[in-house]
């Protein structure tokens, strides 16, 4: 198991909180894997919308690099869009994905494939 994976797996269970960074108040899907790789995230984005050309950018800022969504490895980031005017982050694992679930309002686990469109997916190398 990967860092990433061990570290987003811990994050299970954490209540959901848009723009949360702190899992004593709550995390957002930015938030989780902002923690998962140990590092600070962005803010000042909504709910609804965003570019993932800028999401992109933000993952390669934090040294990760572009991986196939169709050959995913435990520890990657997943770029969905889970709706019409939605970007969603997770953390792949062996079974399946860890993410900030607005709807459940907590961080959970959801095995299998993932349900929604992948945008992308990008993996740290070292």
């Amino acid at each position: 198991m990967t860092a990433i994976v061990a570290t987003a797996r811990a994050l299970v269970g954490v209540r959901f909180r848009l723009h949360g960074r702190d899992p004593a108040h709550g995390v957002d899907c930015i938030g989780l894997v902002a923690l998962a790789l140990g590092r600070s995230a962005p803010g000042g984005y909504a709910l609804r919308g965003g570019d993932p050309a800028r999401v992109a950018a933000a993952l390669a800022e934090a040294g990760l690099v572009p991986a196939s969504a169709d050959d995913l490895l435990p520890g990657d980031i997943v770029l969905m869009r889970p709706g019409a005017a939605q970007l969603h982050l997770g953390v792949w694992t062996p079974t399946g994905l860890i993410h900030a679930d607005a709807a459940l309002g907590r961080v959970v686990e959801r095995p299998g494939p993932i349900p929604w469109e992948v945008i992308g997916s990008w993996r740290r190398l070292f």
